[in-house]
């Protein structure tokens, strides 16, 4: 397992980050799994041995539930791993009970720590962005529950990159912790981060943490063209609408070549989603997850699984999202002056003169 530094901070987590989703599986996550128990913790065994140091979470996965079962299966082994969770999303019927207020982080932490069995979140992301709370009121929060311990590293998760540019600027100029941390989705089918989130990731030194890196299973290679999709999948669970997915043809052809790319290296075609991942800029940690441990030894795996130039020029080919304005732009008339952070969706349409 390699381990990689997480943005400009000083830690270093797994390349695979083992994500807990399918842990309880109470109301829309039962579409995902119902892991727990037993089942749990020898999930959470195999990947400590494959070298994962790195477990992700959510206050509202399964109404924290997740958060639960997680905290018993590190029962004794906590002290070796890192854990992330998250903050913000609605988890109750009170006009409190959601967004990155004060009141509601302070109170949602404390729950959180109280479920996992610990007294510190090694990285706290906020889940999604408030546009009603003051920046300087959610981060201020945040810088103080760094400060007093009980978190160590901030994050966020589902920003646009305005917003996420106004909040570093907001930490910069009242001396608060920044984030170091963005946790986004990231996929061969949907590489909408490019535009902005993985530039602005690089260049203010956030590591990237990727959220559902095989499209809600659609990289599995279980759906083709022409084939109905097996029964018991989340496609056709009806409490689950992750990803939406814009262009089905596209899709198709992306997974025809994600399938013949796995046949040459005798993978299943997840590993190659994964190892596709690792391979691009910004990258850090990609979260995986697995309802049976047949399907997370595959996919932890991909740890290891090298892809060869003429792999990823391929894939890259097959799934590199179209320009849209300003980008168009700068390809055309500002490719004597890029960045590396600029190169990260530009690379590909201005060659190597550039």
């Amino acid at each position: 397992m390699e381990y990689r530094q997480l943005g400009r901070s000083g830690l270093r987590m797994s390349a695979l980050t083992m994500g807990t989703m399918t842990f309880a599986g109470k109301g829309m996550f039962g579409a995902l799994g119902a892991t727990e128990g037993k089942a749990a913790r020898r999930q959470v065994g195999m990947a400590l041995d494959a070298g994962v140091n790195c477990f992700d979470t959510a206050d509202m996965y399964s109404d924290g539930a997740a958060e639960e079962i997680l905290g018993e299966a590190l029962r004794g082994r906590r002290d070796d791993v890192l854990v992330s969770s998250k903050v913000r999303m609605v988890v109750g019927e009170g006009p409190n009970e959601g967004g990155a207020s004060r009141h509601h982080i302070l109170r949602q932490v404390e729950n959180s720590l109280r479920r996992l069995r610990t007294d510190h979140l090694d990285i706290y992301h906020v889940h999604d962005w408030d546009g009603q709370t003051p920046l300087e009121e959610t981060l201020h929060t945040l810088d103080t529950l760094v400060r007093d311990g009980k978190v160590r590293y901030l994050g966020v998760s589902n920003y646009a990159g305005w917003q996420l540019m106004k909040a570093l600027a907001t930490a910069d100029a009242h001396g608060y912790q920044r984030f170091v941390s963005n946790q986004i989705h990231y996929s061969l089918e949907s590489r909408d981060a490019e535009y902005e989130l993985v530039p602005l990731s690089l260049d203010q030194g956030l590591g990237v943490m990727v959220w559902s890196p095989l499209a809600g299973g659609l990289l599995t290679g279980k759906y083709r063209r022409g084939q109905t999709a097996p029964q018991g999948t989340r496609q056709v669970d009806e409490r689950w609408n992750e990803p939406p997915v814009r262009d089905r043809e596209r899709l198709y052809d992306i997974i025809e070549v994600l399938v013949d790319v796995a046949a040459a290296h005798a993978v299943p075609p997840a590993q190659v989603a994964l190892a596709y991942l690792l391979r691009k800029p910004g990258v850090t940690s990609v979260v995986i997850g697995a309802r049976k441990d047949e399907q997370l030894a595959d996919n932890l795996a991909a740890a290891d699984l090298t892809l060869t130039q003429e792999d990823l020029a391929a894939l890259d080919k097959i799934s590199t999202p179209y320009l849209i304005y300003p980008h168009w732009h700068q390809a055309s008339l500002a490719a004597d002056r890029l960045s590396a952070a600029d190169l990260a969706l530009l690379g590909p349409h201005v060659g190597p003169a550039a």
